[in-house]
């Protein structure tokens, strides 16, 4: 940007501040505030530059929000983007040292996730007039790392921000990436300390209103007709929806589209409710943390439409979920690096802009009937499954975890926010009790946080139930009773075994390790064929002579060179 014409003395957060006010997205003809606000914990790193300049253009130009933990303030302000649909996000600022760390896991998270967020934290003195400063990352083999640098391999984008006019390429590149839906994640600008506080002459030009118009890209027409002839053709066709269903604000359109079509719809931890529960296409999460409807139409489904999702291994059941030999995949992804996996044919577009398209595409075509039927079959008996998990045992039972989220289930609107935390959460939602030995769920085995409860009533009924499963990866007992213990070991036909340890596997390579159908391969990873399998054998022939050729017997001395 060239600096002609009139410009305005500020220091650079000064700038920053300024311009950040000015940053709008566009999309559906409705313009959004790109950062909405701004975290801060302060210190000698950004107090006399971003903190002063914050306070000085006050909350009408900036609000402001305190934090107590840097990686908390990034988790906010990635909510927020989440619920924004990824048109707005938050900035962060934080002083130079060690807290500055604790931004990398939220960065981690807003990356790995494709949700905008913008880290502005402190950093050394550029001109070095103090070196080192408070806290400051001292490493042998190089005077300019800081701690900042951790952020680098987080990052969508990072600059370091060593002169005041650096900062203009610098922002226009972070709003570049913030808004750009194939790319968007973290952007850090590291704003060494004296910098922050550097007065500049700014072209007026860099504080403009600017609108980042939101691309929503359609599919090459040449992509889409693949997509349609494999569609027509299938039998048993799945919709795998993912994030960037939301993201793309395509819920409504991908609820047509399965209405039109009568394809089923799983969707992926990150793309729940993409469709309404009571969406008759909507069949709950599937892969690892699935259910029992979903999973069961993934292993046999012969083309499985992807939309908005990176097909992680929770998705996909670690690779194992998708057992039809003939499986095809179309990835219906404005990405185009997530639009080739699994081997499928790429549909590199918007969500909202593609589904749209090939609901146009499709008009008048249906699935085959049979397949309607087993979804909605499929669909009901999953439904039963949720009711016996959600109801209590009793009046008096202290509730189970599911049976919580039950409760909350009859409370919450389509306007409700529910955040939980991570671990058996996701999978309670697939916590099935008092399941028979007749169901699915006993039968088939299932990789991932599902607990299936079947109750006994003595040790010997119990034993009896572990023993009759095909599979036998692994089991455990709880006990005060040290035979008791000592019995189930040598008596259970499972491969691994704990005694009052939940999951009893090993700390391996990986944990198939079990017996019977739940061993893959020929061979455990443990015990001795493990470690037959990582050693090198050697064969060694000898031939030696009879003692009682020699002149003297047996020879017990060392050998040695004549």
């Amino acid at each position: 940007m060239p600096v002609t014409g009139t410009t305005r003395r500020l220091t650079t957060a000064q700038a920053l501040v300024a311009f950040l006010a000015r940053q709008y997205t566009a999309c559906d003809g409705v313009n959004h505030r790109l950062i909405a606000a701004t975290w801060g914990i302060f210190g000698h790193g950004n107090v006399a530059g971003i903190g002063q300049a914050l306070l000085e253009s006050g909350p009408e130009v900036m609000p402001f929000h305190q934090g107590r933990n840097e990686q908390a303030m990034v988790h906010a302000a990635v909510g927020h983007a989440r619920q924004s649909g990824r048109l707005s996000t938050h900035a962060v600022t934080t002083s130079i040292g060690p807290g500055a760390t604790n931004l990398v896991t939220g960065a981690a998270l807003a990356t790995v996730n494709h949700l905008p967020v913008l880290l502005l934290p402190g950093d050394t003195f550029a001109g070095r007039p103090a070196d080192p400063v408070l806290q400051q990352l001292e490493v042998p083999y190089a005077g300019d790392v800081s701690v900042n640098d951790c952020l680098r391999p987080v990052s969508r984008y990072f600059d370091r921000i060593s002169r005041p006019e650096a900062l203009i390429p610098a922002a226009l590149n972070a709003m570049g990436v913030l808004t750009d839906p194939a790319n968007t994640g973290a952007v850090t600008l590291a704003l060494p300390q004296d910098v922050q506080a550097e007065a500049y002459d700014w072209p007026e030009e860099f504080f403009r209103e600017r609108v980042w118009q939101v691309r929503a890209p359609a599919v090459e027409p040449e992509e889409l007709a693949v997509a349609v002839r494999e569609l027509r053709s299938a039998r048993r066709p799945l919709i795998v929806a993912g994030g960037g269903v939301r993201h793309a604000r395509a819920q409504d359109v991908l609820g047509a589209f399965a209405e039109d079509t009568g394809i089923p719809v799983a969707s992926t931890q990150a793309g729940k409710g993409a469709l309404p529960h009571d969406h008759p296409q909507d069949v709950g999460g599937v892969g690892h943390t699935g259910t029992a409807a979903a999973d069961a139409l993934a292993r046999t489904a012969d083309v499985v439409l992807g939309v908005g999702t990176r097909w992680t291994d929770f998705t996909t059941a670690s690779a194992t979920l998708f057992q039809n030999p003939d499986v095809r995949f179309l990835n219906l992804n404005v990405r185009p690096a997530d639009a080739h996996k699994m081997g499928g044919h790429q549909l590199v577009g918007d969500a909202r802009t593609g589904l749209a398209a090939l609901r146009d595409a499709l008009k008048g075509h249906r699935v085959p009937a049979d397949h309607e039927a087993e979804c909605a079959r499929l669909k009901a008996a999953w439904e039963v499954r949720v009711s016996a998990a959600y109801a209590p045992a009793s009046e008096d039972a202290r509730p189970t975890q599911a049976q919580v989220l039950g409760v909350l289930d009859t409370l919450v609107t389509g306007d409700d926010i529910l955040i939980n935390a991570a671990g058996s959460l996701p999978g309670d939602l697939s916590l099935l009790d008092h399941v028979p030995t007749s169901a699915d769920a006993y039968r088939d085995e299932i990789f991932g946080p599902v607990l299936c409860v079947l109750r006994a009533e003595t040790y010997e009924e119990g034993l009896a139930l572990i023993n009759a499963s095909p599979f036998g990866n692994g089991t455990a007992i709880f006990t005060r009773d040290g035979g008791a213990a000592r019995r189930f070991q040598l008596e259970v036909e499972a491969g691994m075994v704990g005694v009052n340890v939940p999951i009893p596997v090993p700390v391996g390579y990986h944990s198939f390790g079990g017996w019977k159908d739940s061993l893959f391969g020929d061979h455990h990873i443990y015990g001795n064929d493990g470690t037959h399998f990582y050693t090198r054998g050697k064969v060694v022939t000898t031939r030696w002579p009879d003692p009682a050729d020699g002149p003297s017997g047996v020879d017990l001395g060392f050998p040695r060179n004549h």
